[in-house]
């Protein structure tokens, strides 16, 4: 093979098929086989894995990690050189370059078998060898193909679902696993073992590594150790509480799955110790890798900063290749199969502990029609995989028996006022439990005594919408919203509810928000009986592009959603923050919901849980944890869920007033002309003013 081996036994099985693949593939380089414009994807395809091949022997004889930092850089942009801005439009792992240089039918299939095969430089960093050799072998299945005569569409397009389909069981097996199992250390030997004030750490992963990343780790190896326990310490106990809110015993869970961004080591090596004094431990993997396995713009994992966010989106629908129902049958199957293989790792996780970034410019995307895009069947058929999937999880890792927290910090790209940003928002991050609460509480008390709320904006905004409330058969026992301080969800600052479909209806309107990666401009939903009717954004100057980006990120490509919560956030110091460094537009959707109104589309915050009381602090029972729709459930499960939660915030700039209405006609004002005037909440009105 050229070089040692680890000896790891899953990679010894494996390694005579290795060898002679990357045999196999040295000689593409040479070969003249393959007619061109051909022949140039194969070699530079080949050239790629031949890159991969040195750093795999690099890492077993040690070479690796005695490189310096600039050694290390090379190699890094090396590795991600093909995807990175300046070279993408001659890249085939861009479907437009694929196309325009291989054909409109093949280009884009083998754009696809690109993307895929960059998922060997996180395999060789974390010694996976068997998904080396298959990405290895597919290769030189097609490349045969191409030897004989130029394939048809078809051909590569079978050739490749069966491949997918073939190997979910080794994909999807695993995806589970590393979810779940502590014992898979990879990235947690990294955080634990390797010494953070040496930044070289960061480029043990096998994600891209830009000058945030070194920035960002920089500026935390800085940072006070006092500091940094006060960030996990916050991050961690949020974590706790939210079991302790909700009556959940975590005393039965034994594993935490941490999501984290490159960067933020010794903040995660610190709540690894937290998590372990609760008696946790920690499960720290990678965002998946593998079509087969990823969410669009959703990461669970560690990820390091996007080398290009055009090429993720390009590819963000490759599922559309091999989708049929055969295939989601086939998946499903494999899912049950994993879970059940590790029932006993699924029955001790407690949930995830999420901690988020911020403060990219907004990234506009380029809708290409060389992209594979799902047809309205692979839409049915992503549905339906998702409810049935839900119930599988549900099923060994009841959602009644698990919480989570996230919490969010700045990246350097905020601009020149980050480390002024970054001070501020651990500030926000900690503001006093007991002052919120007592201020939440005086607001729910007036809500509870209406039918309905009524929110509307003010200047250009025109969100007004009516959102009915359940009734309150005990009021000295019940309540309509949770008042939610430091616990899963930090910042603290909102109080929110479920609300009744029926006659829930209106416009929400907001100027501009971020949707994962994705800033909205412009956003506008209409809603009758709770349920999402139309919807517009000026992302693009065709409104049907802007649709179809909605449909995509917000709706989740279901034709409608339910309002699944109806909040008003209460931290405006989170919102004088924003206004005094002008970074509102730069915001995670984490903060800024709790700086004005916002609304949910899709399940209720407790979906899968809803038969469990939750109490708020002064002893009364929220109510308000069902819809119509998730009522379902007891009767018919698959149609009660629809695996997605998006907020969307009315920034307090653009509101104008929110009441509630009682059933004998009397206006209940909770903010007037943007501000707080139910007593006791006077001093939410101090940060306004910044």
């Amino acid at each position: 093979m050229g070089c040692q081996e680890s000896g790891n036994k899953e990679n010894e099985a494996v390694a005579e098929r290795y060898a002679l693949s990357i045999d196999r593939i040295r000689q593409m380089e040479k070969e003249e086989t393959v007619p061109e414009p051909y022949r140039e994807y194969f070699r530079r395809t080949a050239g790629f894995i031949g890159l991969i091949e040195q750093v795999r022997c690099q890492m077993a004889d040690g070479r690796w990690h005695r490189q310096d930092l600039e050694q290390l850089k090379a190699w890094n942009r090396r590795l991600y050189q093909d995807i990175l801005p300046e070279n993408y439009d001659n890249s085939y792992a861009n479907p437009a370059y694929a196309a325009k240089t291989l054909g409109s039918e093949l280009g884009p299939f083998l754009s696809f078998l690109c993307a895929e095969i960059r998922g060997q430089i996180a395999f060789v960093h974390e010694g996976r060898l068997t998904e080396m050799t298959i990405l290895d072998e597919l290769l030189i299945e097609i490349y045969n193909m191409f030897e004989e005569e130029i394939p048809k569409k078809e051909q590569v397009e079978d050739t490749l679902y069966w491949f997918t389909s073939d190997y979910t069981d080794l994909t999807v097996d695993y995806r589970v696993r590393e979810t779940l199992d502590p014992s898979l250390s990879f990235a947690k030997d990294i955080v634990l073992g390797r010494d953070l004030r040496d930044v070289r750490y960061l480029y043990g992963y096998g994600e891209y590594v830009s000058e945030e990343e070194l920035e960002i780790a920089g500026f935390m190896n800085g940072l006070p150790q006092e500091t940094i326990d006060r960030m996990a310490d916050t991050y961690t106990e949020g974590y706790r509480k939210g079991f302790e809110v909700m009556g959940r015993d975590l005393s039965r869970k034994k594993t935490v799955a941490v999501f984290y961004p490159l960067g933020f080591e010794r903040m995660v090596k610190k709540a690894v110790e937290n998590f372990r004094t609760m008696g946790l431990e920690p499960v720290l993997c990678r965002s998946a890798v593998w079509s087969v396995n990823k969410t669009p713009g959703r990461k669970r994992g560690f990820w390091g900063t996007s080398p290009n966010k055009q090429y993720e989106y390009d590819h963000r629908f490759d599922q559309a290749v091999y989708l049929k129902k055969a295939f989601t049958d086939r998946k499903l199957a494999v899912l049950k199969t994993a879970y059940e293989t590790y029932r006993r790792e699924a029955a001790d996780y407690a949930g995830p502990a999420v901690i988020e970034t911020f403060g990219e410019p907004g990234f506009q995307p380029v809708n290409k029609p060389e992209c594979f895009s799902l047809s309205e069947k692979q839409e049915k058929l992503t549905l339906a995989y998702a409810g049935d999937s839900s119930q599988v999880v549900n099923q060994y890792i009841p959602g009644d028996e698990t919480s989570f927290t996230i919490i969010a910090f700045p990246k350097p790209s905020i601009g020149p006022d980050f480390q002024d940003i970054f001070q501020e928002t651990i500030r926000i991050n900690t503001l006093d439990y007991e002052i919120y609460k007592n201020i939440q509480q005086a607001i729910i008390d007036r809500l509870d005594q209406a039918r309905y709320v009524m929110v509307t904006g003010k200047g250009e905004n025109m969100t007004c919408l009516k959102v009915m409330l359940h009734p309150l058969e005990s009021p000295e026992k019940q309540t309509n919203f949770e008042n939610c301080v430091a616990d899963v969800n930090i910042p603290l600052g909102e109080v929110f509810t479920s609300p009744v479909l029926a006659g829930t209806e209106g416009t929400l309107h907001v100027s501009t928000v971020y949707i994962g990666d994705i800033q909205f401009k412009n956003l506008k939903i209409e809603f009758k009986d709770g349920r999402t009717r139309d919807y517009s954004c000026d992302n693009f100057t065709d409104p049907a592009q802007g649709k179809a980006l909605i449909k995509q990120m917000i709706l989740k490509n279901h034709d409608s959603l339910p309002m699944g919560e109806c909040a008003i956030g209460t931290n405006t110091a989170a919102y004088a923050m924003a206004g005094r460094f002008g970074i509102v537009d730069r915001l995670p959707i984490l903060i800024v919901e709790k700086m004005g109104p916002h609304f949910a589309v899709g399940d209720t915050c407790y979906s899968w849980a809803e038969d469990s009381p939750v109490f708020n602090p002064d002893g009364k029972e929220i109510i308000a944890r069902d819809n119509e729709i998730s009522a379902l459930r007891r009767e018919d499960v698959s149609r009660a869920y629809f695996s997605c939660h998006t907020d969307i915030t009315i920034p307090y700039s653009e509101l104008d007033e929110i009441y509630g209405m009682t059933a004998r006609g009397e206006k209940l004002s909770i903010i007037a002309d943007g501000k707080f005037v139910v007593p006791g909440t006077e001093t939410l009105n101090q940060a306004l003013t910044y």
